[in-house]
């Protein structure tokens, strides 16, 4: 069977994003999918594209890629007060949920001729830790409704381990060096094309419920997820199986959402497969590339490139670009020089052993500097970083040319600090034409407090997640001052 005749015009998907990362992810859907009906809540964001999962599965700013199944209005405990009322609602003709699973085989038989291996997804039976952060983050308590599953091992690497194949199921073509796929699961095979002819009785499924507000008090998330799954299992025909299952209905219920939704992939879609050592989360860094109007031809530089996170998200997205890392620790630089020949990014990933505060290039010769700037760590304490970050700012400033990006990754309180250096501040009026001890009248504004960093122009901020804690990125432009040229500060 071709794939047109499986093929639906248009499919309803969400993603779950960091908070914060949000407005990000919407900008990415609407230009790289053209996407429609964009609509997103705290954590989620929804959407409607004709592109296919190949394009869709290359969202950057997200991290979990979902089918979406059915998005209620929100049950109330006050309405839905038993098993039958939510099963009611959840369900109804059941209609909805087996349209979802006809789309959903089609993804999958499009993922496995994409990567040339079996239909079969294993499903882990342990959270990722990074979930368990998301659910921290939302304040979302958390239940999968299954059974031991213990570690398993995969047969095959990159895309087939996003898949989730496990070893048994690969396909024998494998060895055989066949360039065609072919399943090696006959059943499955059979599964593939029922689905396409409308049949998903042979489906096995488990439901992971997350619920939290007032139905959480009358149901825990394994008492829903027993519900929803009984219910679809007598009304569909569905069969249960928590340790292996085809597919997973992940249900998201809280005061103000009801969401329903099939996991597409095993991993996320923050792995980054081309990164051997991660660093800052891959999402927030490529959210830092995309505020960097980086353009083809572009001098890029990360005066503090740590393992290289933020240098090959960016050369990742924009392959017309050129790109150099300075960091002062020569182990750091030994990860990203690992990381940029794991990604094959040495023809336009540079590395250099330099301090921030005196970077080895002349005044306006870079378009953008992008840095996650150490929240102190590096530099002992805090209040070191703090006493360093206007020596560091001034030398970002300096090789930026007139009209360049800079983008900063800031902790609350290094945030603070440089929104007020940057900012002019009021000159209290007693202040005003106050004569020195000296006999001559303060050289001030009689207004302003001029800043430390008077081309820097703030293109706003954007306050993200890092898991435990909270940043902001600053984005800035350099504009052309009465103290600068365009051959730089003096």
């Amino acid at each position: 069977m071709s794939d047109s005749n499986c093929q639906c015009a248009a499919l309803q998907f969400y993603c779950t994003a960091g908070n914060g990362m949000e407005p990000f992810l919407i900008q990415e859907v609407k230009t790289k999918l053209a996407a429609k009906d964009v609509d997103h809540i705290p954590g989620k964001v929804f959407f409607t594209t004709t592109f296919g999962i190949k394009q869709v599965r290359e969202l950057k700013s997200a991290e979990r890629l979902f089918l979406l199944l059915k998005r209620h209005s929100p049950l109330s405990a006050h309405t839905v007060k038993t098993p039958s009322g939510i099963q009611s609602r959840l369900m109804g003709d059941g209609s909805d949920w087996t349209r979802a699973v006809l789309s959903w085989r089609r993804l999958q038989r499009d993922l496995m001729m994409r990567s040339n291996c079996t239909l079969s997804v294993s499903l882990p039976g342990r959270k990722r830790k990074r979930e368990e952060e998301e659910e921290k983050e939302s304040g979302v308590e958390g239940s999968t409704c299954n059974g031991p599953n213990g570690t398993q091992k995969l047969g095959l690497e990159g895309e087939r381990k996003e898949l989730g194949l496990s070893k048994d199921h690969i396909s024998s073509t494998e060895d055989s060096g066949s360039g065609n796929c072919v399943a090696g699961d006959k059943v499955e095979e059979d599964r593939i094309e029922g689905s396409c002819d409308g049949k998903t009785s042979t489906v096995s499924f488990r439901v992971s419920c997350r619920c939290s507000g007032a139905l959480s008090r009358r149901f825990s998330p394994q008492d829903l997820s027993r519900i929803i799954g009984t219910a679809a299992s007598r009304q569909l025909g569905w069969r249960v199986d928590l340790r292996k299952p085809d597919l997973e209905v992940n249900v998201y219920i809280s005061d103000d959402h009801c969401v329903l939704g099939i996991p597409l992939l095993r991993l996320p879609l923050a792995n980054r497969s081309y990164m051997k050592t991660t660093g800052l989360r891959s999402t927030i860094a490529w959210a830092m590339a995309s505020l960097s109007d980086i353009k083809p031809g572009s001098c890029v530089i990360d005066p503090m490139c740590g393992v290289g996170t933020i240098l090959l998200e960016a050369a990742h997205e924009y392959q017309d670009a050129f790109f150099l890392g300075l960091d002062i620790d020569e182990s750091q630089l030994v990860k990203a020089c690992q990381n940029v020949e794991f990604a094959k990014f040495g023809d336009r990933v540079q590395l250099l052993q330099s301090s921030s505060k005196d970077i080895p290039l002349p005044s306006c010769s870079v378009d953008a500097v992008v840095c996650d700037v150490p929240f102190g760590k590096k530099f002992g304490t805090k209040t070191d970083m703090a006493a360093s970050l206007p020596v560091i700012v001034r030398e970002m400033e300096r090789v930026l040319r007139v009209g360049g990006t800079l983008v900063l990754l800031l902790s609350p309180q290094l945030s603070c600090l440089l929104k007020k250096s940057i900012t002019p501040r009021p000159v209290p009026l007693h202040t005003q034409g106050e004569e020195t001890e000296v006999g001559l009248v303060c050289d001030v504004d009689p207004f302003l407090t001029p800043s430390p960093f008077p081309s820097l122009q703030s293109l706003g901020y954007h306050r993200v997640s890092l898991g435990a804690i909270d940043a902001l990125i600053h984005k800035y432009v350099k504009i052309l001052t009465a103290t600068t040229t365009l051959g730089g500060p003096d």
